[in-house]
């Protein structure tokens, strides 16, 4: 073991008391799942309890858990309950994999499953919290990473939400901003609200007060108006799939901001696991986006915001190419400037 696996040990204990305070998204406890409903934050704090694959997919499909990483264990999780409930697993596996197309993490986690030799529940929920601790160990050590490259009294921007509510805990971009903050490099973070489910606004904003980390939240129209004013040093995102070229979806609106970003002399910085890196998609051209129900933009919490009949485009996701990307940071590494072939240099280790 050389020195950078010390420090990383030491930097895990000392991060251990902020890990357990952060919020938990999924609880698996005395045999029981259970995800906090992210529709419903910040202002009611309850959770679900699911006891079947089907019920479990319909969770990852309605919202009440998102985020790649999360997503992947939820469905990990799932696949254990059925094999519990004497469930038909091929049935079982269709079901979580038809919940939500784009993330990668939630094929990885399945498939992961799928190689576990007896399919019997005992080793199947072992495995199951095997990825979930895992998970955030490895945002821990991301965290500590891309820390490693912002400058004392930086500004961050972020977009959606990469946190503890979006991974197994810690968060992967607003694990890089924990551990910025930690390290006293931070002296202010700002949260885009992100429309139409307004994650920024409902969940990240509400975790990072959480850990009294400053944010002030930003309307997606002023984002423009922030990076002119020459006050963000970084634009630190997560991913739900990463091409073996660098590209990057993740939740609309990152491009745009990218784009900004590039303009205004503005890092961009991508945190996500080595579980999001897609080796077998060439490309962003080659991902698949989600489009969902147009009247998630035409309503709100079942009121209707737009005339009646206007039709609406809705999606989930966008592309980021990677040359407008300065460095994706995952727990076996940073990439810079990523291309194919820095990429696969880092998949290889």
């Amino acid at each position: 073991m050389d020195n950078s696996d010390n420090a990383f040990q030491q930097d895990s204990r000392q991060k251990d008391s902020l890990v357990t305070n952060t919020v938990q998204a999924i609880r698996w406890h005395e045999d029981k799942l259970e995800l906090l409903d992210q529709r419903i934050l910040p202002h009611q704090i309850e959770y679900i309890l699911l006891t079947n694959a089907k019920d479990t997919a319909r969770a990852i499909t309605d919202m009440v858990v998102r985020g790649a990483p999360a997503i992947g264990i939820t469905a990990a999780y799932g696949v254990a309950i059925a094999a519990r409930n004497n469930e038909d697993l091929e049935i079982a596996y269709q079901q979580l994999a038809e919940s939500r197309p784009t993330a990668v993490n939630l094929f990885w986690a399945l498939e992961r499953m799928r190689k576990v030799s007896s399919q019997t529940y005992p080793d199947l929920i072992a495995e199951a919290i095997a990825i979930h601790q895992e998970d955030i160990q490895a945002n821990i050590k991301m965290g500590q990473l891309g820390a490693g490259l912002i400058a004392d009294n930086s500004q961050i921007y972020t977009h959606c939400n990469a946190g503890a509510l979006a991974t197994g805990g810690y968060g992967t971009a607003l694990g890089v901003i924990r551990a910025a903050f930690g390290d006293n490099k931070l002296t202010q973070v700002y949260a885009g609200e992100t429309r139409p489910w307004l994650q920024g606004a409902r969940l990240t904003a509400w975790e990072l007060m959480a850990d009294s980390i400053p944010v002030k939240l930003c309307a997606e129209g002023a984002a423009a108006q922030l990076f002119r004013q020459g006050q963000i040093d970084w634009l630190v995102v997560g991913a739900d799939r990463i091409a073996a070229n660098g590209d990057v979806a993740n939740k609309v609106g990152t491009y745009g901001l990218a784009l900004l970003a590039k303009h205004h002399g503005i890092k961009v910085m991508i945190a996500a696991p080595t579980s999001t890196i897609d080796m077998q998609t060439a490309s962003g051209e080659d991902i698949d986006i989600e489009q969902r129900h147009s009247s998630e933009l035409t309503h709100h919490k079942g009121q209707a915001i737009a005339p009646e009949g206007c039709e609406a485009i809705n999606p989930a996701f966008d592309i980021t190419p990677a040359d407008l990307i300065d460095v994706i940071a995952t727990e076996k590494g940073l990439i810079l400037q990523p291309s194919h072939e820095t990429v696969a240099m880092l998949m290889s280790r």
